[in-house]
């Protein structure tokens, strides 16, 4: 058992993480950020949940490119498929959960 207090959580570098849990072909990971992380596609399915701070989430999908405005308690979920990168505004940490291994 384990009280983890994702405010109180930083890391080194921007996309630091904490290996909370693998359950099967998945992880779950806290991770901070101060810094935008790149453009990717997921080798599968992704749960991005805000839980401090606020984040642009931008997605490219058939040639055009929307940002989502994320702010704590906000769910961003990406299909496998969807390009996709995270622009925190500011420090931000992210609960993380995706397939292991993945980018």
């Amino acid at each position: 058992m384990q009280k983890i207090i994702a405010q109180e959580f930083t890391g080194q570098n921007a996309w630091d993480a904490l290996d909370i849990e693998h359950i099967r072909d998945a992880t779950v990971r806290l991770h901070w950020t101060d810094a935008p992380y790149k453009w990717h596609v997921n080798d599968g399915p992704e749960v991005f949940a805000v839980l401090d701070g606020k984040v642009d989430m931008h997605v490219r999908q058939e040639g055009r490119e929307e940002v989502l405005r994320l702010q704590p308690g906000d769910i961003f979920h990406a299909e496998v498929g969807v390009e996709h990168v995270a622009h925190p505004d500011g420090q931000a940490r992210v609960l993380v959960i995706e397939q292991a291994g993945s980018v």
